[in-house]
């Protein structure tokens, strides 16, 4: 899913593209997509778009006399900037804006269609679909202390959880968690003033890096090929590979939900590997217990 560099990344390439032309037409290729009957969607054709703003993983695209219509890119949703009238792919083809210059279209991978699109009016509507969540970028030690304790959850469900922290998913919490040098498991209770500030610290370095990069990416050219993993990244998507900082393997932890997440079980967990919902369960008795064993 796009997260808070990707979605920036998005908005700036919208800005830089798109922003300032008039919307010509829309095609509508799911019905599914579209959760609002009013305002109705035609209703931004001939409207010039002013602007696109981020809402946690949100995108907002602002049109004249304060419409917006509110992308949510869920799992596989994800933005492309096409010449005007281009064809929406078969399957994955969602929704097609035609712009005076280009068109957006929004495609979505796989047979489950999670991605949704809202059309409000004002800036009061509008709020109703921000989650809640902090900007961890804006905010200090002590607003990111109090959040991060909220739920008495992990560390890392609790950087995801969007009614908590605005725009982090399952990716960066990985290579935030890892920069900090913390469990994935830790409860968020038990991290003392330290570990707090540790955390705070590398989420606010570890975003800012990434959201740059995507930011003068998109600048330059509207992004069209956003995935979950990237270049830059240290351990997500990384399973079975050295660790940047020590160089012991990369382990992975394989949820219910199906998402996988990452760490370093030397960095962060004190050599500690952590159970595998499948592996565990294969392996049982054999299943290794400390980085070391696991290497043998």
């Amino acid at each position: 899913m796009p997260e808070l560099p990707e979605v920036e990344g998005y908005v700036a390439g919208l800005e830089a593209h798109v922003v300032g032309q008039t919307l010509e037409a829309v095609r509508l290729a799911s019905p599914f997509l579209l959760r609002t009957v009013e305002p109705p969607l035609d209703a931004a054709i001939g409207r010039p778009l002013r602007g696109a703003r981020r809402i946690g993983k949100r995108i907002a695209l602002e049109f004249a006399e304060g419409l917006f219509l509110v992308v949510h890119p869920m799992i596989a949703g994800r933005l492309r900037w096409r010449k005007r009238g281009a064809g929406l792919p078969g399957k994955a083809g969602l929704l097609a804006l035609d712009f005076e210059g280009g068109s957006l279209l929004l495609t979505e991978q796989g047979s489950k269609k999670r991605a949704s699109l809202h059309i409000v009016q004002g800036e009061r509507a509008l709020r109703e679909h921000d989650p809640g969540g902090v900007e961890i970028l804006e905010a200090g030690v002590a607003d990111f202390a109090q959040r991060l304790v909220q739920g008495r959850h992990t560390v890392k469900r609790a950087l995801s959880t969007p009614k908590l922290f605005s725009g982090v998913g399952n990716a960066w919490s990985d290579e935030i968690l890892w920069a900090a040098q913390t469990s994935p498991i830790q409860r968020a209770t038990a991290l003392d003033e330290s570990g707090v500030a540790r955390v705070h610290g590398a989420a606010r370095d570890i975003l800012t890096a990434a959201r740059d990069r995507h930011v003068a990416a998109a600048r330059a050219v509207f992004p069209d090929r956003v995935t979950a993993f990237q270049p830059e990244m240290a351990v997500h998507g990384r399973f079975g590979d050295p660790c940047p900082r020590c160089e012991a393997p990369i382990q992975r932890i394989t949820r219910a939900s199906g998402h996988d997440f990452h760490y370093c079980a030397r960095c962060q967990t004190g050599g500690k590997v952590l159970a595998d919902r499948s592996l565990s369960r294969l392996l049982k008795d054999d299943w290794p217990r400390r980085i070391e064993d696991l290497m043998e």
